[in-house]
């Protein structure tokens, strides 16, 4: 005989709206304890969940939650990436300035990211949310969601920081760091320099992701130029800035900083995450891989802020990618002229791009 759960479950495509609502709410608890309750009837209870994401407030709001917590399930994950009419209404949602549930769509979209299949996102056209976006490719929307909306700049009722969680599993393949590196036509900008700005914001979440997009696209070696470039992303005080923080350097230390890095308030703070901080160090490893990159990062004294960073932080992570940075930094480059048609020194291996610490969401 069916348990009083599993007769809860079948409750979600009741045709009386309180009777959904009740088993909509009480069912999030299970969401994380019990989820093998949702995959009875080939999956029949997480279908009717994508119907009622469409329902009334807070029956939509519990469903989105509910699918968060069950779409690290490689089954429902499947099923949810696979349904191409549900995406359309996740971004519908995301990119309606009164939508009241657009952050849990926004973290059921960091987790749905995780399939292949939602790389449709760079080619998928839509119609265009003239109030958020002039583009009608689905990443711009996402993209200009991310940017106008922290801190309930574009919604009231979300800060989308969640998003950054998007960039980061898209940025781990070639076509979307090829994205993030591209001028796009619909407003002349380069999606990564739309991120570097909230290297340093308040929200660990933004902050994180946001880090690990960054580095992600440091691995596309043919765009280290425009990513050091002042006229390109001008990517070094968005990565230094993390790791300055309230210590006073010595004027030979500062003198040939870049100007954000030497007027800095005796207040400054470095980030507080260390894996942030790990992956900005891992970011600035990558752009050694060429000479010239590490000539650059030599000529502005990146070295005493990894010194200082080395020596306030305790992490072990963060001693390690310090270490190895340094090494890099320090050693003698072979003269003009020597070592004519080598390749370049082998520099310290950094994983692939992956996103360890976007795991799955889950909400409780």
């Amino acid at each position: 005989m069916p348990t009083e759960l599993e007769d809860l479950v079948e409750f979600l495509h009741h045709g009386n709206t309180p009777i959904r609502q009740i088993s909509c709410e009480t069912l999030v608890g299970f969401s994380t304890t019990q989820p093998e309750v949702f995959k009875r009837n080939q999956l029949l209870p997480v279908r009717d969940l994508m119907l009622l994401v469409r329902d009334y407030d807070p029956i939509a709001k519990n469903a989105l939650t509910i699918l968060v917590n069950l779409s690290g399930d490689e089954e429902v994950l499947k099923l949810l990436a696979g349904d191409d009419k549900f995406i359309e209404e996740l971004l519908t949602k995301l990119t309606n300035p009164k939508e009241p549930n657009a952050d849990e769509v926004a973290m059921l979209l960091a987790n749905l990211v995780k399939s292949e299949n939602l790389n449709k996102l760079f080619a998928l056209k839509r119609k265009v949310p003239e109030s958020v976006s002039t583009s009608e490719n689905a990443i711009d929307q996402v993209m200009d969601c991310f940017v106008k909306g922290a801190e309930g700049g574009l919604n009231k009722n979300a800060n989308y920081d969640y998003l950054s969680y998007v960039f980061a599993d898209l940025s781990q393949t070639e076509q979307g760091r090829a994205y993030f590196t591209q001028r796009q036509e619909y407003d002349g900008v380069v999606p990564i320099t739309k991120l570097t700005v909230f290297t340093e914001h308040r929200s660990d979440i933004r902050r994180k992701g946001v880090a690990s997009t960054i580095k992600n696209v440091a691995f596309e070696i043919d765009s280290h130029p425009m990513l050091f470039d002042e006229d390109g992303a001008n990517l070094l005080p968005y990565l230094l800035l993390p790791l300055a923080g309230p210590e006073e350097l010595a004027e030979d230390d500062t003198a040939d900083m870049l100007p954000d890095l030497q007027l800095l308030p005796p207040d400054k703070q470095r980030d507080s995450d260390p894996t942030i901080i790990t992956t900005h160090l891992e970011t600035l490893l990558l752009l050694t891989t060429t000479r010239d990159g590490r000539e650059k990062m030599r000529a502005v004294k990146v070295y005493p802020l990894i010194r200082e960073t080395h020596m306030h932080v305790e992490d072990e992570n963060v001693t390690e990618a310090c270490d190895r940075l340094v090494q890099v930094l320090m050693r003698d480059e072979a003269k003009e002229g020597e070592g004519e048609g080598e390749k370049e020194p082998e520099q310290p291996q950094i994983e692939a791009p992956q996103n360890e610490d976007e795991k799955v969401v889950e909400l409780f």
